[in-house]
Parts: C-alpha cells; sequence; structure tokens
C-alpha cells in the first residue's frame, strides 16, 4: 500500500544556481550536496535537485506545492517577488496560492490549506461533473 510521497526530485541546469533558489525558500533545510546534485529537506518533504543536460520547459499544469500557514503567506510572496520569480498562473480556486517558476521553469506554488478545506468549498461549488467519495 502506498503512504504518502516519498520524495521529489527535480532536473535542474546549474546546481548552484538552483541550491541557491530553493535555499532561500523559508524552511527549506540542505542535507547534502554533491558535484551533480543535493538534497534538501521541507517539513516531511524530501527534495533532490539533480543536474541534467536535458532540462526543457513544460508548458502543462504539473507543479509542486509547498504548504505554508496564512499568516506567512504575505511575507513569502513578497520576498519571492524581490527575488525576480515569475509568475506563471493566477490563482483562481480556494485557499491562498502564488504560483512560480524556480530557475529551470519547474512550477512551483504556495499554497494555504489542505485537502479538507478544498473539498469543503467544492461542496460548496462543485467543479463540473464533481463525485465526492466519503
Amino acid at each position: 500500500m502506498l503512504t504518502g510521497l516519498n520524495h521529489l526530485t527535480l532536473a535542474v541546469a546549474d546546481i548552484a544556481r538552483s541550491l541557491a533558489f530553493y535555499q532561500q525558500l523559508p524552511g527549506m533545510r540542505l542535507r547534502a550536496r554533491w558535484d551533480k546534485g543535493a538534497y534538501l529537506s521541507c517539513g516531511e518533504l524530501w527534495l533532490c535537485l539533480s543536474l541534467d543536460d536535458e532540462v526543457t520547459e513544460k508548458r502543462d499544469y504539473t507543479h509542486y506545492a509547498f504548504s505554508l500557514t496564512a499568516e506567512d503567506f504575505p511575507k513569502v510572496v513578497k520576498q519571492l517577488e524581490t527575488l525576480g520569480a515569475v509568475v506563471w498562473k493566477e490563482n483562481k480556486s480556494e485557499g491562498e496560492s502564488f504560483y512560480f517558476l524556480d530557475p529551470d521553469g519547474h512550477r512551483l506554488e504556495l499554497h494555504v490549506g489542505g485537502l479538507a478545506q478544498r473539498l469543503t468549498a467544492c461542496r460548496e461549488k462543485p467543479y463540473a461533473g464533481m463525485v465526492f467519495f466519503d
């Protein structure tokens, strides 16, 4: 039985540049680094940065969301804006979200709230064809 997300590996074009970016995100902790990669943690998340010559920009909705509190949300968004983070999407769903790119074009999100809050909002205003199982 699967129990949750084990780790997230991101292919990056420049380890030093990506590591500098991720280390500036509040809550990220560098755990190990080597010539072609780095391990960081953020709460229970294990994040691997892996050097890859084939990094390409994607144009789909695949993205990785990091949790934070409502109180920290404006501060962290301001920090990312100061760093020049590129916004790739405007938030249109329940909960505070800030969608931004890392230096290699990985689509990231800061999100306040969890699945329970999202389902509550969806029960009030369901997506087309939505069915609930609980």
